[in-house]
């Protein structure tokens, strides 16, 4: 069982940056990849960035490749989305979310919600224009 909790939202200005932070429970973080999804009223949820258990493996949602950057911090339980470079169409409600399986970064269940298995409450996002 995995407990995640999500902070660092709130509103920024077009062109700004946050840091979202994921914090998890227990003794086993390390063998779970972490992924950012985000939810905009009125569409589905849909997905931000992964990072397998090696911290090497990464994939990006292609919206976001280049403005934001997912890291963990596996002594801390803590995942973390940089979000550089804001626009009004990021506005959503950001969610962190575990997976204990492990995957190439190619792997197309790896950018589908239903793959994981824990789900934090989210954090609200918005970007003014």
């Amino acid at each position: 069982q995995v407990q995640l909790v999500e902070s660092g939202g709130g509103l920024v200005q077009a062109g700004g940056s946050l840091r979202l932070s994921c914090a998890a429970s227990g003794r086993t973080f390390s063998s779970y990849a972490m992924a950012w999804f985000r939810q905009a009223p009125g569409k589905e949820r849909e997905f931000v960035a992964r990072m397998g258990q090696s911290a090497g493996i990464t994939s990006y949602a292609d919206s976001v490749r280049g403005r934001f950057t997912i890291s963990r911090d596996n002594a801390k339980n803590t995942v973390y989305l940089q979000m550089n470079s804001l626009k009004p169409e990021d506005t959503a409600v950001y969610y962190c979310a575990a997976d204990p399986r492990l995957r190439v970064a190619a792997d197309p269940r790896g950018r589908v919600a239903v793959t994981y298995d824990y789900w934090g409450q989210g954090t609200q996002v918005t970007v003014s224009s």
